[in-house]
Formats: structure tokens, C-alpha cells, sequence
């Protein structure tokens, strides 16, 4: 292979291949990614909005990967995310290194087997979830919504070239899902009958002979953690949004167990074993004992009484595992697979929490639709990570010997927390004996924050309770989106919190400003929903306080409600600040105040997404400007123009509001072939070696949500009421105009809830 162009130049042909112009930071990034390549040494990097960080790590990734034969890997921490680099930043990307490098780079999109349709269930090689949904559904699919789901979600999947769920537009709900996919420990794997045309497989040995793979923390942590390997051998691992990376490993390795689990283990077993009745049994008393005892950290261990049920439940699912595995050569079923993987996840889960590892924290909490859950998880996993990320022991390609090491460059707008690296690469194992080598660089951002957002703290309003949004914190949020114009993303630090909002806005601001509600929809539904319409507010919790990228005039105003500290009560948080206060740190800034900074550096990183940009972060807790900890929180967030001037923050709101140039057009959500690959238009496509694209089906919209309880139809929520009326009203034979009139909704609005409900209205 000839000698590949100096890194710069192929930054530049990247860039303008995008349509960008140069910015010192993201050369000053690109050069160093390229460095830590070089010499092995791990680099964080802080990327403000607006550098450009994507191709800052992707152009030297795609050089390294054509020069050694290797792959990099991306692994980011949300799907829009994932779908930036895959639809956008790749496509062009690869059409512009193509000539100086040679040939075009290659992509490809790597995620969990959930996320793909199971050919071998679809033809019934796995017992329903659902006994008998899809024979209701196949049968006659106006039976109900779901039914729907599925004989859509079929019929999708006969003609899918990707079988990815994110290709499947609109979505399906997750019980529909089930019907068509199975987890990793449910797969026959090599036993499979369909392993020839399975999704997962193809899409894995796609990804093989690829210069870039893209996945996500979560995959990625199974990959390292699990040992199966699942990614293709691979020296360079970019880790971007960074700052979500240990709590997406945490979870990962988050372990629970619920009588629901064990309900279930017996019902899969059952036809296949002796009895399951101990089993049911042991989920009686389990519920019984979890259900009398309090929430919260058990600090002494589990209860006797507990104990003896989770021990008696690791030997009863001993024993049934050993009923249920075939004898030596004999094939294993698809519904036998299901059991086993059941009732191994019953015997580890249990294991587990009676082996109290030293680091390991067992909480019960209350779930009001699926009852106790009593959870096991990591205090800390900054060794795990050090070990097997920083350290990487994966096996090297066939015919090589020794394991592979690698250099992981982690990135994100916020890695530095109170001016230091020091809190994040502290939980990411970075730090003390043994630490790896590693660099910390600041890249800055082209932005002008003091010049483009201001920081407003409502330093009158009272200080937050426990017991709801105060009326002089909802009379402030009133006055702030009235003068924005709409435009505003609420960000509030719990659902209930979110909710209250939402219901007090709608009441008082009508269908001037309609307000849209995380959780009534997909989060993208909303958010394409928000950015189209400047008039429309999008309240929301932890989702849309990092997930979240409207540039342009349609988000001008970013509402927070109080400090997003984590809840006193959180098992890992009060383990982790007692941990550190034991060893004479301040467990309290180590744990909750770093926690809050890095949450409120992002939820303020929602408003400025483009150089153009104007508008105001709005905090309405005073603890931002009163207490002790507020300057350590300040300098965690963008340098925004500070004030507590209430009227000078409206005046300048009216006046964004007045000037705002149209909303920045919004695209409809891709659709993707095998690779990720995407044409002109939104259709699915599957690419040759050559490039060449080829055009798939996709699935035909169902249309507005039949349900009426928590309807919403062009953002606006219909109840039960609404829906009789409009029923009536259709029935009596009223105009789409007098029905407008009658309920006081837009015109949009009421035909397409008619439409949903099957109602003939006349215009």
C-alpha cells in the first residue's frame, strides 16, 4: 500500500468533505489521537460543542486501520450517537479519504442480539412469550394494538436485509418486540438451524473485514468483561461520551432477582423437568420477605430468614439445571434453551448476592409494576476497567501469537469536573498504584460562550423540597417559556418532577405552546417533534439531559429545576461517599457533587449546539450561586454571561424570540441495511464491496397510537373524555371545523386523532 497523506491533510479532506472549515481544536485533537496510536499511551480528551471531536477521531482511526489491517472501534453511549457516525459522519468521511487513501474506508454498526430479529423464532423455533399473540394477531389484526405489532413486525422481517430493530420505522412496543428476538443466553448459537441466514451473524462477519466498527458501552463491557470476544480483534478502542462510560458498565454488570424471575423460570421449565413446584414455592416466600422488608442498602447482609430462601433457591436451580441439560450429542430445542438460560441466570444471580463480594452493594427497592426487586451491583469498577479495558487480554487474530494490546482514547464534552481530570479518570481506574500512563488534554471549544448563552440563577425562588415544584418555581417557568416563545427543553431531575410541569404548563399556557412530555412517546419521536415546531416545549428527565442535539432557533431557552444530586438515599452513591470517607476523602464532593456537575455540564451543553446560537440556561435553584460547593459546580459548566437579573433574562428572551430565524430542518430517521449503510431518500440499503447500495422495504406506518388513556397525536394528549366527544361529534355528522371548534385543538390535530380512531370526519 503506497504511503498514506500527512494526518492533516486527510483532516482537511475529511472536513471539507462535510462541508466544514478548520478549527484548531479539532486538529489539536486529531494530532493527539494520532500520537496515543503511536506510542500505546491512553489519551482523554475534552471536546467542547462544536469541535468537531467525531472526525477529530475518526480520520486518524481510519488511517491507522487502513495501514495496519486492524479495525478501530467506536463505542458510544447513545443511539444518536451511534446513528451520527453511521448516517452522517462515516458516509462522507469515506467518500473523501477514498482518493487520498486509495480506496474507499469501510464501516459497520455492531450491537446486542436483542436489537436483531431471530429468523429461527420466526418460523416458531422458540415458544411465544405471548402464547397465542401471534396466532390472535395473524388471524385478525384489528384485534387490538398489539396484535398489530406483530403481524407488522413479521412481515417487516420477511424483507429486512439488517433485521435491526432501529431500522423499523415507526417502532414497536417492547412485548411486541419479544416476540421476534431472543437474548444472547437464549441463542442456539452454532446449534442453530438458521445460522446460515442469521442477522446476527452476517452483521458480526460484516464487521470483520471493516476499517471502523461502531457499538456501544454496553457491548462493548460484555465484549471486555464476558470474555466472548464478540468484536473482531482490534488495537484501537475510541470511547466517546466518555463521561457515561462507568455508569454504563455498572450497569451492565448489575445483577436482580424477583419472584416475577423466578415465576417465570419455573413456567419455561415446566414441561420439561420432574416439578418446578419448590421452585414456585421459594417465589411465594421471596415475594412474602421482600415485600415486609424496607427499602434501601441491606448493610448488615441479607435478613436469616432471606438468606435461607436466596440459599435455598441456588441449590433448587442446581438441581433443575442438571434436569434440563440434554444428554451429550443430543440437540437442545429452542424452548429447552430458553429454560436453561432462565434458570442459570436464577443460580448466578443468587451465587452472587450470597457470596457478598467485598465491593458488591445488595439494595432492595419497590417497583410499582413488577414489585420487590432485590439488586446486586459494584461499588466502584475503576479495577474491572482498568483491567480489562486499559489492559485489554483479548486474543489476537488466528495465526498470531500472544494476546493484542491496545490504546483507548476516551472523549467528551465534559471529562473535566471542577477544572481537574482527576474525579473521572479516578473511577475509571486511572489513578494510584498500577495506573496505565495516559494524558489529559483540553481542547476548548470554537464557541463564544459569554458572547452566545446566559447562565441564569433564580435566586429568589425557594430552595427545592421533596414535595413537588413549588407555585412560585412553576409561576417562573410560565414567565421564562412565555417570553421564549415556546423553545424551551425542561429538564428536571425526576419523572414525577417532569410530569408536574408538563400538567401545569399544558393548563396554563394552552395551545399556545403545546408541551411535550418524555415517556408519551420514543424519545426521537419527541425530539423530531420539538425541533419542528418553535412554539413547542420538551420536558423530560436524565434521557434528555445528554441526549439531546437541537441546534437552531427551535431551543432557546434550556430550564433546569434543582441540582441533580444523586437521591440520599442511593445504595451506590452513599456506598461509594462512605467508602471515601472512611479513607479520609470528602465522600460528599468525591461522589454527589461530582456526580451533579457532570450531570449539569451536559444538561447546559443542550443550548449552544452551533456558532449561531443564542439563548439562556435557566437554573431555578439557588444552591448554584448560594452554597458552599457552587463554585466547584460553576466551573464545571460552559463559561455562559452570569446573571440573577430576572427581568434583564425575559427582555432577552422576547428579543431572541422576535429576531429567530425559521427552524433548522429535521430529517426523518434512517433506515439501514446489513452494514448500517444508508441512500438518498431514507431507504434501507445494503452496500457491496464496490459501493454499490441496493434499496430495501420498510415498514409502512401504522399511524397515531389507538389507545386513549395516554394518547398523544401531533403532541398534543387526548384522554378518554376528548375521545368520546370526538366520537360523538363524528357520529352526529360535524365538520372537521366544528369539531376544531368544539374542542379547542388544532385542526392537525383532530383529524389525525379521527384518523387514528377510524373516524370518518368531512372537512
Amino acid at each position: 500500500m503506497p504511503a498514506q497523506p500527512p494526518l492533516d491533510d486527510l483532516l482537511a479532506a475529511a472536513v471539507g468533505g462535510v462541508g466544514g472549515s478548520t478549527r484548531t481544536g479539532q486538529v489539536e485533537m486529531a494530532r493527539a489521537v494520532a500520537a496515543a496510536v503511536e506510542t500505546g499511551e491512553h489519551l482523554l480528551v475534552q471536546a467542547g460543542t462544536g469541535t468537531g471531536k467525531s472526525l477529530a477521531y475518526l480520520v486518524p482511526a481510519v488511517a491507522h486501520a487502513m495501514r495496519s489491517g486492524r479495525p478501530a472501534v467506536v463505542a458510544t453511549a447513545t443511539l444518536a450517537l451511534q446513528a451520527q457516525i453511521v448516517d452522517r459522519d462515516m458516509p462522507r468521511l469515506a467518500a473523501s479519504l477514498a482518493g487520498p487513501l486509495g480506496r474507499r474506508p469501510t464501516y459497520a454498526l455492531v450491537k446486542g442480539r436483542r436489537n436483531y430479529v431471530c429468523r429461527h423464532k420466526l418460523v416458531g423455533g422458540f415458544p411465544d412469550d405471548d402464547p397465542g399473540l401471534l396466532d390472535l394477531g395473524e388471524v385478525d389484526a384489528a384485534a387490538g394494538r398489539l396484535g398489530q405489532e406483530v403481524v407488522r413486525l413479521r412481515e417487516w422481517a420477511q424483507e429486512s436485509e439488517s433485521g435491526d430493530r432501529d431500522e423499523l420505522v415507526p417502532g414497536v412496543s417492547e412485548r411486541a418486540w419479544r416476540q421476534v428476538s431472543v437474548s444472547a443466553e437464549e441463542c442456539l448459537g452454532s446449534r442453530c438451524p438458521e445460522l446460515a441466514e442469521c442477522f446476527v451473524e452476517r452483521s458480526r462477519q460484516a464487521a470483520k473485514d471493516v476499517d471502523v466498527v461502531v457499538t456501544n458501552h454496553s457491548f462493548m463491557a460484555i465484549d471486555a468483561f464476558e470474555g466472548r470476544h464478540l468484536l473482531p480483534p482490534h488495537d484501537v478502542l475510541v470511547v466517546d461520551e466518555a463521561h457515561e462510560l462507568v455508569d454504563r458498565v455498572t450497569s451492565t454488570i448489575t445483577d436482580e432477582l424477583t419472584a416475577g424471575a423466578i415465576r417465570g423460570a419455573a413456567k419455561r421449565a415446566g414441561k420439561m423437568v420432574d416439578s418446578t413446584d419448590e421452585l414456585e414455592d421459594l417465589a411465594v416466600a421471596l415475594e412474602s420477605q421482600l415485600e415486609e422488608a424496607p427499602e434501601g442498602r441491606m448493610r448488615a447482609g441479607l435478613p436469616d430468614a432471606l438468606a435461607l430462601t436466596v440459599g435455598r433457591l441456588r441449590e433448587v436451580s442446581r438441581g433443575l439445571l442438571t434436569e434440563l441439560k440434554p444428554e451429550k450429542g443430543a440437540d437442545v430445542d429452542g424452548g429447552r434453551q430458553v429454560a436453561l438460560a432462565a434458570m442459570e441466570a436464577l443460580f448466578d444471580v443468587a451465587g452472587r448476592i450470597l457470596e457478598e463480594r467485598d465491593l458488591d452493594v445488595v439494595w432492595l427497592s419497590k417497583d410499582p409494576r413488577r414489585g420487590p426487586v432485590l439488586r446486586v451491583a459494584p461499588m466502584s469498577v475503576a479495577m474491572l476497567v482498568r483491567d480489562k479495558i486499559f489492559e485489554d487480554d483479548s486474543p489476537s487474530e488466528a495465526g498470531e501469537e500472544g494476546p493484542t494490546s491496545r490504546t483507548v482514547v476516551l472523549t467528551s464534552a465534559t471529562l473535566e469536573l471542577g477544572g481537574t481530570f482527576d474525579a473521572v479518570a479516578g473511577t475509571l481506574g486511572l489513578r494510584g498504584e498500577g495506573a496505565p500512563p495516559w494524558r489529559g488534554l483540553d481542547v476548548g471549544s470554537p464557541f463564544a460562550y459569554p458572547e452566545q448563552a446566559i447562565a441564569y440563577v433564580a435566586e429568589h425562588l425557594p430552595a427545592p423540597g421533596r414535595d413537588g415544584l413549588a407555585p412560585q418555581t412553576l409561576d417562573e417557568i410560565e414567565e421564562l417559556v412565555r417570553a421564549a416563545g415556546g423553545r424551551t427543553l425542561g429538564l428536571f431531575s425526576s419523572m414525577r418532577a417532569a410530569r408536574e410541569a408538563s400538567e401545569a404548563m399544558r393548563e396554563r399556557l394552552g395551545d399556545d405552546y403545546p408541551v411535550l412530555c418524555q415517556g408519551e412517546d420514543q424519545i426521537t419521536t419527541l425530539v423530531r417533534e420539538f425541533a419542528k415546531d418553535p412554539r413547542t416545549c420538551l420536558f423530560g428527565t436524565l434521557t434528555l439531559w445528554q441526549g439531546v442535539d437541537v441546534p437552531g432557533s427551535s431551543c432557546q431557552l434550556v430550564l433546569i429545576d434543582r441540582i441533580p444530586f444523586p437521591r440520599p438515599d442511593d445504595p451506590l452513591s452513599s456506598a461509594r461517599a462512605e467508602e471515601i470517607g472512611r479513607r479520609g476523602g470528602n465522600g460528599f464532593m468525591a461522589v454527589s457533587a461530582t456526580h451533579a456537575a457532570l450531570r449539569l455540564a451536559q444538561g447546559a451543553g443542550r443550548l449552544v449546539r452551533r456558532g449561531d446560537d443564542r439563548g439562556v440556561v435557566a437554573f431555578l435553584d439557588h444552591r448554584m450561586v448560594k452554597a458552599r460547593y457552587a463554585g466547584f459546580l460553576q466551573r464545571s459548566l460552559p463559561p455562559f454571561w452570569p446573571t440573577t437579573d430576572k427581568q434583564l433574562v425575559l427582555g432577552a428572551l422576547r428579543r431572541l424570540d422576535e429576531t429567530a430565524p425559521p427552524p433548522m430542518p429535521v430529517a426523518d430517521p434512517a433506515r439501514r441495511g446489513l452494514t448500517g449503510a444508508v441512500v438518498a431518500g431514507g431507504v434501507a440499503a445494503s452496500t457491496d464491496a464496490d459501493g454499490a447500495e441496493h434499496p430495501r422495504p420498510v415498514a409502512v406506518d401504522p399511524g397515531p397510537a389507538g389507545g386513549a388513556r395516554t394518547a398523544v397525536t401531533k403532541g398534543v394528549g387526548w384522554g378518554q373524555q376528548d375521545d368520546d366527544e370526538l366520537r360523538d361529534g363524528a357520529d352526529l355528522g360535524l365538520t372537521l371545523e366544528e369539531l376544531v371548534r368544539q374542542s379547542g385543538r388544532s385542526a392537525e390535530s383532530v383529524r389525525a386523532r379521527a384518523t387514528a380512531l377510524g373516524l370518518e370526519v368531512p372537512d
